[in-house]
């Protein structure tokens, strides 16, 4: 009798979140500007980005030497690209491959780099900034927390979340890729259970009321050490 070839049993990946991600651009989820990749409306809303891009610019053009910055979820670059020149290095981060293959080809800077990694699995790019634009809100909490473990490496961190208007009860748990806490009236408080990230300081940037229910987009600067 023949053996039958024993094939080894495939890993399971630890979180879905490469896979979502991909799908959100293939298929457009997050609609279509004829590009072939595109953000979303909250990464080319005016409303939304031309605010957010003067708060981080002034905090930037602060420092006498620019620092080093690095973007974690750089999607498609429409916010990074008016960032690069007020940074010694900006370092660009996105978990899609081709995402990332397609911003190397665009967008070339001396000072800048691109890279395709997990951010919840794989080792950080070293830098002073740590910028995370309305990221760690698709995520389940244990990448959250895995992530927030490797932010006390950086000197600053720029979180950006999308949250309800007023009170709710932070941090509840949602499977990564499948939406945000805003549809369990919920949203990202790094700083509480179960997360509990210690900072030096804390300082709203900015607070974008969406009107109509939708929530508030929030920009937080945290001092680390």
């Amino acid at each position: 009798m023949d053996k039958k070839e024993i094939k080894p049993k495939k890993q399971k990946k630890p979180w879905p979140t490469k896979d979502a991600m991909e799908q959100v651009y293939e298929m457009k989820l997050w609609g279509d500007n004829e590009s072939n990749f595109y953000s979303g409306f909250g990464s080319h809303n005016p409303k939304i980005i031309a605010p957010y891009l003067d708060v981080v610019k002034s905090f930037l053009a602060s420092f006498k030497k620019p620092l080093t910055v690095c973007d974690l979820g750089c999607g498609d670059f429409n916010i990074g690209k008016e960032l690069v020149k007020y940074t010694e290095k900006y370092i660009a981060v996105d978990i899609v491959e081709s995402l990332i293959t397609y911003n190397k080809e665009k967008f070339k800077e001396e000072n800048l780099e691109f890279h395709c990694l997990d951010i919840a699995t794989d080792d950080l790019p070293i830098a002073d900034c740590v910028m995370l634009r309305q990221v760690l809100q698709h995520l389940s909490n244990t990448e959250v927390q895995s992530i927030a473990d490797k932010l006390t490496d950086f000197k600053y961190v720029i979180l950006t979340e999308h949250v309800p208007e007023g009170s709710f009860i932070a941090n509840k748990d949602i499977i990564s890729g499948q939406g945000i806490r805003l549809k369990k009236q919920s949203g990202l408080n790094l700083l509480v259970p179960p997360f509990n990230f210690k900072v030096k300081e804390k300082k709203q940037l900015l607070s974008i009321n969406l009107n109509d229910n939708k929530g508030v987009i929030v920009t937080t600067l945290y001092k680390v050490f």
